[in-house]
């Protein structure tokens, strides 16, 4: 059982995100490959054949062992949501491997007690190690763009329904209204919001609102982060039909596709930059030296895929549409 105790301040508090965020998205699809629930088989079928044709299934592995379905998994896979704000998947990647060594220490801990024998890569998360974070990116990375991105357009319908439903309800009748229509697991007896939840958990609130996030990739539970101290977060599933048959076979996987057609290390670079970025921040963010930024950003602008702006004595790189259609398959 899952109660979240409310204040008065907190009711008014509540918060309705428009879209999913991708890194839970990410997570729960994984969650949905295992337990192959029915409504998602066709898609289940589809997600470990294009999965296998990219090479992509180690990559699947670890994070299903990272973030397993009937445990804990580490609340640093799934940063905190902004309020009003969605997170894109570079952003919450950057959040992910940004995580402290303290959070990765105490989390994977945590995850390695309920594993009957954890792997030795987990103890490289753990500490932190350069190596182990980047291939957990990169693993997060391919996965999304083999399984999820694909039903980006799906998930959205799907969301969109159930999110406009929501608002008017609490335009018509008020916040707290919301929390007696979110489904059938939910029970409203004030001021605690009640679910059933495979653990014993109680969340206060205590004037910090609360973040409903609404999950096409989820469908058992509602779920929630483990440690009671962050931004409070609930992750929603939304209202769906008892089977969904994805209309047609996404292609080659996109993220996999660009990297064959830029090599790995550009295709990195210019999928960082979805927002602007200086050179220095570009090689942070894509994990390469500073000229080798320079070179790869130089050689995507002179195919027109990046803008360069001098901003004083630094410059800015940004993608052209042309370079955001290449990302996102378009």
């Amino acid at each position: 059982m899952l109660r979240i105790h409310f204040t008065t301040e907190d009711l008014g508090r509540v918060r309705l995100a428009q879209q999913p965020d991708d890194l839970w998205e990410t997570i729960l699809s994984l969650h949905q490959l295992v337990e192959a629930a029915p409504f998602f088989a066709p898609w289940s079928r589809q997600a470990r054949g294009a999965l296998a044709a990219a090479g992509v299934v180690p990559d699947a592995r670890m994070l299903a062992t990272l973030a397993p379905p009937s445990s804990y998994f580490p609340d640093f896979l799934t940063p905190p949501v902004d309020l009003g704000r969605s997170t894109d998947l570079g952003t919450g990647i950057d959040r992910v491997l940004s995580t402290s060594k303290r959070r990765l220490r105490t989390d994977t801990n945590r995850l390695a007690a309920d594993l009957p024998s954890p792997p030795s890569w987990l103890d490289d998360i753990a500490s932190g190690r350069p190596s182990a974070l980047r291939r957990l990116g990169t693993g997060l990375r391919r996965y999304h763009a083999c399984a999820v991105a694909p039903h980006a357009a799906a998930s959205a319908t799907c969301v969109g329904h159930d999110w406009a439903r929501l608002t008017r309800r609490a335009l018509e009748h008020g916040a707290e209204s919301v929390l007696t229509t979110l489904g059938p697991t939910f029970r409203w007896n004030p001021p605690v919001l009640e679910t059933d939840y495979p653990v014993e958990q109680d969340l206060h609130l205590d004037g910090r609102g609360l973040m409903l996030v609404p999950s096409f990739f989820g469908i058992h539970r509602p779920v929630t982060l483990a440690d009671g101290e962050l931004p409070p977060v609930l992750i929603s599933p939304v209202t769906r039909g008892p089977l969904w048959i994805p209309q047609t076979a996404p292609g080659p996987c996109d993220g996999m596709a660009l990297d064959e057609l830029l090599g790995p290390s550009r295709a990195t670079v210019l999928r960082c930059l979805d927002v602007g970025q200086s050179t220095t921040t570009l090689a942070a963010r894509s994990s390469i030296s500073l000229s080798m930024a320079s070179r790869h950003a130089a050689a995507l602008r002179r195919a027109g895929l990046v803008a360069t702006e001098r901003m004083g004595s630094s410059v800015l790189h940004t993608r052209t549409a042309l370079g955001t259609a290449l990302v996102h398959g378009g």
